[in-house]
């Protein structure tokens, strides 16, 4: 830690090894902190001067890769983004982000989120008749902006841990899954929204959300999750409304 020590506080860490331990436990650990001492900072003194086992995730430290997300004293936080300083004098409670399964300490396993990801089909699906030429496919800052705020989304799974479907419904495609989704949907460039329709019209889809909003409360990056999957609920609906009063489009018999 760099700067001038202000104090100590409690880090109060969840503890767990699921081959090891009955159960998850809390451990208490004396860290000193600065002004600019952020959560991941204590996190790194406690593994580098008091105990080395601990376990959690980070990279960037710039609240770009995600990596960070713990829940603190009960709510879903990037620990790059938050400092000490504001849980003085604590004790400051760190626990691995809710309604996923702990791998060991604070991490958790992303390997459910991966695949609902991958059934969003979040990538750009090409005009198969009309694929772009030597200069791409260039689009206007008006194009761009349809989309952009449903770009900004890191995947840190924060949404996944505030959210109480997700906790009800653990096959729920998720917030951040069915933003994607929208974002590319939304993308002028891209034809692939009727390969992502039966991923989000699914009971553990689109339908799963019960609009509580704290997927956009808890976004570091004020995505609003809640409304990408407000407005996919729509585009789904008047989807099959134009299927059901006019069955024979798209060539159907």
């Amino acid at each position: 830690m760099s700067g001038e020590v202000l104090g100590t506080i409690t880090l109060r860490v969840q503890r767990y090894r699921p081959d090891a331990d009955e159960a998850p436990h809390l451990v208490d650990y004396e860290v000193p902190w600065g002004r600019d001492t952020s959560v991941l900072d204590a996190l790194t003194w406690v593994k580098d001067h008091l105990d080395p086992t601990l376990a959690f995730r980070w990279s960037c430290r710039m609240a770009i890769c995600g990596s960070c997300g713990f829940v603190l004293n009960g709510t879903p936080r990037l620990g790059c983004e938050h400092f000490v300083r504001d849980y003085a004098p604590g004790p400051l409670v760190v626990e691995p982000l809710a309604n996923r399964a702990v791998e060991r300490d604070l991490v958790v396993d992303l390997e459910p989120f991966l695949a609902s990801l991958e059934r969003a089909r979040p990538w750009l699906v090409p005009d198969p008749e009309d694929p772009p030429g030597e200069a791409g496919n260039r689009q206007t800052p008006e194009q761009m902006l349809a989309y952009h705020d449903y770009a900004m989304c890191i995947d840190c799974l924060l949404c996944y841990a505030a959210c109480p479907q997700v906790a009800l419904a653990p096959d729920f495609l998720g917030p951040a899954a069915i933003t994607a989704a929208v974002r590319y949907d939304k993308d002028s460039r891209d034809h692939g929204s009727d390969d992502r329709l039966p991923a989000l019209d699914r009971e553990d889809g689109l339908w799963a959300c019960t609009f509580v909003g704290a997927c956009s409360t808890a976004c570091p990056k004020g995505v609003d999750p809640a409304a990408a999957i407000q407005q996919a609920k729509a585009a789904t609906a008047a989807a099959w409304a134009a299927e059901f009063l006019l069955p024979r489009r798209g060539g159907r018999p």
